[in-house]
């Protein structure tokens, strides 16, 4: 289908942007890669009367080191996550899911900002970002404000940005050295949104879990940081029934809908089952 009529606003700062979303108001859309909205548009389910490009605006693709966190510019695509060096240093798994996320003509305009800010369960980097304790950057006309990843998904496309506010960058807390991570998706096909997927990053010492943070991908309404899952695995040797039982805390969490990708029931399942892989490769890469 062909979208409906709208009008197209290119600024070329921040400022600009925002005035014109608090302007236009309900009838306006931030528009970054457009792997989302687009589809939206084409099927009608959203008519934005404006669309507000913020490929524009300089400074939104970066991805630097502050202090012990690394900052990721909102308009940085996938591909350029793949090919960054200092992630595939400090945070491997961010590289490790944004090869897993649709094909290689949509991660070179896919944009990380939009897949956090978006409200898509299905979308991989929320979950991974509540794994890694990320906030969100939201900078509206009173300035710049920060949000947990884990506190940002309300509901299915309903997330924390208040009206006229943009997501403007990423800010990760750098994982300790020999950390382990992994994150394991089922889809039916390349391109696919996951049927579930499961994002862990531990740390070990001595053969003992010292750390453990789950995320889960397109099993319920919301992205889903499972912490009752990570308080078990925690000051445990990562034996087969402490993992029996943090899969167990995992699954009790999800609420997957029922589709063509699989009954509720099944999905809830194949989470658990995408958490015990990710938790073997994540161990196997831990080094004390």
């Amino acid at each position: 289908m062909i979208p409906g009529s709208f009008d197209y606003h290119r600024p070329t700062t921040i400022v600009a942007a925002v005035a014109l979303l608090t302007e236009l108001g309900e009838d306006a859309r931030p528009l970054a890669g457009g792997h989302s909205l687009i589809p939206l548009m084409k099927t009608r389910l959203a008519a934005p009367e404006h669309l507000i490009d913020l490929g524009g605006i300089e400074g939104l693709n970066v991805i630097e080191l502050d202090g012990d966190e690394i900052v990721i510019g909102a308009m940085t695509t996938q591909h350029a996550l793949i090919s960054s060096p200092l992630l595939a240093e400090l945070l491997p798994i961010v590289r490790e899911t944004a090869l897993m996320i649709a094909d290689p003509q949509i991660r070179y305009k896919g944009t990380i900002g939009g897949n956090c800010a978006n409200g898509d369960p299905g979308n991989d980097m929320p979950a991974l970002m509540q794994c890694l304790n990320a906030r969100y950057a939201l900078t509206g006309v009173t300035g710049t404000r920060d949000v947990s990843a884990r506190s940002f998904y309300l509901g299915a496309y309903e997330t924390a940005l208040a009206a006229g506010e943009i997501l403007t960058s990423v800010r990760i807390p750098i994982p300790p050295a020999g950390h382990g991570y992994a994150y394991e998706k089922l889809k039916r096909k390349v391109g696919d949104y996951a049927t579930a997927a499961a994002a862990v990053v531990i740390t070990m010492a001595a053969g003992t879990c010292i750390s453990a943070s789950i995320g889960l991908t397109n099993v319920s309404e919301t992205p889903l940081w499972a912490a009752e899952a990570g308080g078990i695995l925690t000051g445990s040797a990562l034996d087969v029934a402490t993992i029996d039982r943090a899969v167990a805390a995992a699954e009790a969490i999800t609420n997957p809908a029922s589709d063509m990708r699989g009954p509720s029931e099944y999905r809830t399942k194949m989470a658990g089952v995408m958490l015990r892989r990710a938790l073997e490769r994540a161990r196997t890469r831990a080094t004390a």
